[in-house]
């Protein structure tokens, strides 16, 4: 269930069919980075099992998972509850993942993508761009790191696409609806299919700021509490 009383919808696929333990943790891990699933109420295993209609048991594996990756802890026979990060993990994690990703993306702008990375880019994007007009939160935030863990595996280095992914996984984007209702979540969204232009111009300079600005935007207005951001 959502925060405001929707079920959470399924996801997208994009060229592949997901087994259902991985949709169920990749549904879950976006509710969390969203907000759809909100810090300091508890979830149990069964409730959310029902809005998958599936039972407890791959929910509460699904659960676990977010554990280790430090999005959830285990409240003892009641549930999962979400681990909200303060103001300075935010800066924290924004800091490094501009020290990553930016110069990461300067690199792929200036040595270019081949036409298939290119196009799966561009699905991607407008994925990203189709939810943030459906206002499916969860999904946005779900084919949004498929996005960026793709982009950055261009560069030829998994572990820094492991790290660059855990950062954006333990930030939040709280913000979301409040930049929907503002009309402001098209706009920001349309950011990826620029980027992915960019990188086939090869122009590394504008690619280079539109990522800096991108990670500022997360950090900024989509780090706010939901209902603040302007």
């Amino acid at each position: 269930m959502t925060a405001d009383g929707r079920a959470m919808t399924g996801l997208p696929t994009f060229g592949g069919r997901r087994n259902m333990r991985d949709e169920i943790i990749e549904t879950l891990r976006g509710a969390v980075i969203s907000g759809e699933l909100r810090p300091g109420t508890v979830y149990s295993a069964p409730s959310l099992g029902e809005q998958f209609g599936v039972s407890a048991t791959p929910v509460r594996e699904a659960m676990l998972d977010l554990v280790k990756e430090g999005l959830v802890e285990t409240i003892r026979n009641k549930g999962f509850r979400v681990v909200e990060p303060s103001d300075q993990e935010l800066d924290n994690f924004a800091e490094i993942r501009s020290l990553i990703e930016v110069p990461t993306v300067r690199r792929i702008a200036e040595r270019g993508a081949d036409p298939a990375a290119l196009k799966r880019l561009r699905e991607l994007a407008e994925g990203i761009e189709r939810a943030a007009v459906e206002h499916d939160f969860i999904a946005h935030v779900t084919i949004d790191m498929e996005f960026h863990t793709t982009l950055l595996r261009l560069a030829g280095n998994e572990h820094l696409v492991e790290i660059a992914q855990s950062l954006r996984a333990r930030s939040r984007i709280y913000g979301l609806k409040a930049l929907a209702e503002h009309d402001q979540l098209i706009p920001s969204s349309h950011e990826h299919a620029v980027l992915v232009d960019l990188i086939e111009a090869r122009d590394a300079d504008r690619a280079e700021a539109l990522m800096r600005a991108h990670i500022g935007h997360v950090r900024g207005i989509w780090a706010a509490k939901s209902g603040e951001a302007g």
